[in-house]
């Protein structure tokens, strides 16, 4: 390829994470998987919905990552809801480790796709919205399509 960023192949996104939490910053996050867990994700069968990511030991992990079992899978196929280890740089490691025991951030898993054949995961240094942050964010929304509106109502041709 040219310049520029390889493809990516999406697999699944979490779509509550950017209404629940305020995205700080994303890291880009390889992740040890076994064979049939590979099958599986190339199907797009996993849920990102109630994952999070720890950190235990020096080492990162996902958790609460649903894998759906490989439909011709035998009696090797995987646990679907094993922990998933996480492949990053140790100074990358140890900045989240920082920031998570410090300011109450959380790790949350954005996406999961392919990058030339290798499975990644799209994790965010995320921390919760109140419900009051919910309300004013739908607001704000809701003024600008109003606004949005009225614009191509007048607009002249």
């Amino acid at each position: 390829m040219g310049q520029g960023r390889e493809p990516r192949k999406v697999v699944a996104q979490n779509r509550r994470a950017k209404r629940d939490y305020w995205i700080e910053e994303t890291y880009e996050a390889g992740m040890v998987l076994q064979g049939t867990e590979v099958k599986a994700l190339r199907e797009g069968r996993v849920s990102l919905e109630d994952g999070y990511a720890e950190i235990r030991n020096g080492e990162v992990y996902l958790v609460n990552v649903h894998i759906s079992p490989y439909a011709y899978g035998n009696k090797f196929n995987h646990d679907p809801l094993r922990p998933r280890k996480l492949l990053l740089h140790k100074r990358e490691i140890k900045r989240l480790l920082g920031k998570v025991q410090q300011r109450g951030f959380t790790l949350i898993p954005l996406s999961v796709y392919f990058v030339r054949g290798k499975a990644k995961v799209e994790l965010a240094l995320a921390r919760g919205k109140k419900l009051y942050d919910k309300r004013e964010e739908l607001r704000r929304k809701a003024l600008e399509k109003e606004l949005q509106r009225g614009y191509k109502k007048y607009k002249i041709s």
